[in-house]
């Protein structure tokens, strides 16, 4: 699409059938160009959690799989739901796995302690790194391959500019860098033993250095202990940008099954007697890594595969709410009066409490049919009308499948555009408004059952006297003595739910005022059906019960 679209529809990224292949066919060059396994490092905008599938249902994280990137870097999110913005993917063969639509931690499988070396094929898999951004968070990631190991280093300018900044280059960050293919190659022997023989830093200072330090802590009795404190020397080399400092270790005293046992830390000090120290980080010479949990934010970001949620949870919602509105109906049709209050009294249960509750909307036929209605308008119907690109006059419709596009070769046919983008206007709007609406009148119906048994069980009238064809509010002696009585007319939960109420209208009535400012639309013309629906049924229910009738 040439023209972007509108936010809020505007959260995810679109990638098309001829980008994902003109970036397999990228990421494959190398492969025949070099004997040697290729680093490969991807840059994009939108994590995966915010990438759409292409027409084809092909996806980025299959390219990236294909080819095992070493690491795919990201923005879109600011870092602004957390520090952990990181993810670990790795091939699934599951097909019903619910990683297609969850992962709940920063990495996707339990570690497995057992290696096949006899496997020729190395485990497809890369890692997701979200990079804060510069303008206002003023972060900066500096990122280094040290013989095919990825590591990098964030620096947060807020707090002032760095004297020296210092990236560890191995061993890796057994929470965010470590990979399963770490282990594999370890403990297949793999890789060259060199690569574990020293312990290796790139040090940027402001000043000449005068002396790097790297010390290793270790954590077994609930405390950090010293075990090794150790000066690095200056890598002479002429393929280095930076400064790359390295110290010999057996690096087989810290085989280990915890990959949080031992811990790394460099400090540097430069000539004005300035010192810089790097945080603690975990570390796994054996490539075991270090199950990390995001905190709920974290995970509603990175956890969640949004794309492939959006039409699962919408019609779980519609089903839902049909169910709650279908079920009791036929039961009502098929034994009529079944579940009433009085026998929610004398019966009580979590079921018949709540088909009684649900056969009191029921009784109500105009508010029943109203939210029927509501609920296939939704489905059928388009929702509103509005300028949703970002150049041009041309004003489309939006349902719950997309905005309705005409296509480039015209004919009346259209094409859905915005999806899953719109999740953010139609998930809000079922979850948020339309349930809670319908549960609330389901109270206020409830609530008047209640009301309407104390008020034949104070007049000492039997329920035959209480007319309940002629819709006739009560009268005379019986509206004197509901009056008469304090606890009767009080009736404090109506006016709670009466709260509830306008709640709901007010979110909606910002949600609408959101649309008509973000589309263009006018409120008449455009919004009418959808934004006066909810406001009319929730007012006609509040009418409806405000009397025992």
């Amino acid at each position: 699409m040439s023209t972007g679209l509108r936010g809020p529809t505007n959260l995810f990224g679109h990638p098309t059938d001829q980008l994902l292949k003109d970036l397999d066919s990228e990421l494959s060059q190398w492969d025949s160009q070099s004997e040697k396994p290729v680093t490969k490092i991807s840059f994009g905008h939108f994590p995966l959690s915010f990438s759409a599938p292409s027409s084809s249902g092909r996806t980025l994280k299959d390219v990236f799989l294909k080819h095992s990137i070493s690491a795919y870097l990201c923005g879109h999110l600011h870092s602004r739901f957390g520090k952990n913005l990181k993810r670990h993917h790795q091939l699934s063969n599951h097909f019903l796995s619910p990683q297609k639509f969850f992962q709940f931690n920063v990495h996707q499988n339990s570690f497995e302690s057992t290696v096949n070396c006899s496997s020729e094929s190395p485990p497809q898999e890369f890692w997701e790194w979200e990079i804060g951004d510069w303008r206002k968070s003023r972060a900066v990631r500096v990122l280094a391959i040290d013989r095919g190991h990825v590591s990098y280093v964030d620096l947060d300018f807020k707090s002032g500019a760095e004297q020296a900044i210092i990236l560890p280059t191995f061993p890796l960050d057994s929470r965010f860098m470590q990979t399963s293919s770490c282990h594999h190659n370890y403990e297949c022997h793999s890789v060259d033993s060199s690569s574990y023989e020293t312990i290796r830093a790139l040090v940027f200072s402001v000043s000449p250095v005068e002396s790097v330090v790297a010390r290793v802590y270790d954590s077994r009795y609930g405390s950090l202990v010293l075990v090794i404190e150790t000066h690095m020397t200056k890598h002479a080399g002429e393929n280095f940008r930076g400064n790359l400092y390295v110290a010999p270790w057996n690096y087989k005293a810290f085989e280990d099954t915890s990959p949080n046992r031992f811990w790394l830390q460099i400090e540097s000090n430069d000539i004005m007697g300035r010192s810089t120290l790097t945080e603690l980080r975990p570390f796994s010479i054996n490539g075991r890594s270090f199950r990390l949990s995001w905190s709920w934010k974290e995970f509603y970001v990175m956890g969640c595969q949004w794309a492939s949620l959006y039409y699962p949870l919408l019609w779980s919602a519609l089903c839902f709410m049909f169910s709650f509105l279908l079920l009791p109906k036929a039961l009502l049709v098929f034994q009529k009066n079944m579940y009433t209050y009085k026998n929610f009294i004398a019966n009580k249960g979590i079921v018949n409490g709540v088909l009684w509750i649900l056969q009191e909307v029921c009784r109500v036929h105009i508010l029943w049919f109203g939210w029927i209605g509501y609920l296939f308008y939704l489905i059928l119907f388009p929702w509103f009308i509005g300028q949703v690109f970002t150049e041009g006059a041309n004003m489309v419709y939006m349902t719950y499948m997309g905005w309705a596009v005409e296509t480039s070769n015209g004919k009346g046919k259209f094409e859905f555009v915005g999806s899953p983008d719109i999740l953010v206007l139609v998930l809000p709007h079922i979850l948020f408004v339309v349930l809670p609406a319908i549960l609330v009148t389901g109270a206020l119906t409830a609530e008047r059952a209640i009301y309407r048994e104390r008020v034949l069980a104070f007049s000492g009238k039997k329920k035959d006297d209480l007319d309940l064809n002629s819709r006739r509010p009560l009268k005379n002696g019986s509206h004197s003595s509901t009056t008469s009585n304090p606890h009767l007319g009080k009736r404090r939960i109506r006016k709670l739910l009466c709260v509830f109420c306008l709640a709901i209208c007010w979110k909606h009535f910002m949600n609408c005022r959101a649309l008509v400012k973000a589309y263009d639309m006018n409120p008449v013309l455009h919004l009418l059906g959808y934004g006066l629906s909810i406001p009319l049924l929730l007012a006609y229910a509040v009418s409806e019960t405000r009397s025992a009738r």
